[in-house]
């Protein structure tokens, strides 16, 4: 197995430790077969004096994101799932904002992690728990990329924070009728790099590992997420162990990935994943993404057959 003792900061690119292994590209990922037609909206550059003056222009964009999202596809009497991130929490407070005004009501939101929960009691909206029954009109997230031309997305990248979960945030997202992703431009990706999370179980972890990395011999390395620190490719003595009782391995791409929808059809069928980063269920649901830059706002989605392009002016 590819484990290997640099630091986890430095693989954004291909790491030399893997020349000792057999390079051998992606058999069964060579193409990716499942894009969607999708119908793409430039809007031109909304004004921030909505937003604090405190913000940064990074947060000022994403903000835009998060309100736009609000004011375009939340509706009142909705039961909307809440995302978790940065673009998430300037949608929550602004919904909040939203709801004291009167322009919502009767809004109820199903929270994606204890964080988004926080910040949904701080706006003062309504929660109702998830459960495997709940119906969910929309949904919006953040997301860690986005690929482009399907809208698959890659969730849960960052450590997670206090009780936070992978499962959880993907049964909301997966239980909603629309989903919208709020992103800033370099998340919006044709060729895609970086890592995919993995739940597994605890026990014959290692196994399990070794199996996934068969998968992607020579273009990924595999490393166990520890709960402090940097402890290594194995997690140390301390792996990160998550609400559910899970392992995170991490793989950690070292060539670019033909196609995440593959990825994740191939750990589905692996004794020992529990789950993974991967958000994709299309071409069977409805899905936005908002794609914020310092120039305005793009949505690209997938709720018509025919492509078009504009500008607002």
């Amino acid at each position: 197995m590819a484990l290997i003792s640099t630091s986890p900061s430095s693989l954004s690119s291909s790491s030399s430790s893997s020349a000792a292994i057999p390079h051998r590209s992606f058999i069964t990922f060579k193409s990716n077969n499942n894009k969607v037609r999708m119908n793409k909206t430039m809007i031109r550059g909304s004004s921030s004096s909505d937003s604090s003056g405190a913000l940064s222009n990074g947060s000022s964009v994403l903000f835009r994101a998060a309100k736009h999202t609000v004011d375009t596809y939340i509706t009142s009497g909705m039961v909307v799932g809440l995302g978790s991130g940065q673009a998430s929490a300037m949608a929550i407070e602004y919904m909040g904002r939203q709801l004291r005004a009167g322009a919502l009501k009767d809004v109820i939101g199903i929270p994606t992690s204890v964080a988004s929960a926080n910040e949904a009691a701080v706006a003062g909206i309504p929660l109702d728990q998830y459960r495997d029954t709940s119906q969910i009109d929309f949904a919006f997230d953040d997301a860690d990329i986005i690929e482009e031309g399907t809208l698959v997305a890659v969730i849960g990248r960052q450590q997670p924070k206090g009780d936070e979960s992978i499962i959880q945030e993907k049964s909301v997202l997966n239980a909603a009728d629309k989903l919208v992703f709020m992103v800033s431009e370099n998340q919006y990706k044709g060729v895609l790099d970086g890592s995919v999370p993995v739940l597994v179980q605890p026990v014959n972890w290692m196994e399990t590992a070794e199996e996934i990395d068969d998968l992607f011999i020579g273009d990924a390395e595999i490393w166990r997420r520890a709960s402090i620190g940097l402890a290594g490719p194995l997690g140390g003595d301390f792996p990160l162990v998550t609400k559910e009782g899970h392992h995170v391995l991490d793989i950690i791409f070292t060539s670019p990935i033909p196609s995440l929808a593959k990825v994740a059809e191939s750990l589905d069928k692996i004794d020992g994943v529990v789950d993974h980063g991967v958000v994709s269920k299309f071409p069977n649901y409805r899905c936005a993404v908002v794609i914020a830059s310092e120039s305005g706002l793009s949505t690209v989605d997938n709720l018509s057959a025919n492509t078009a392009e504009g500008l607002q002016s």
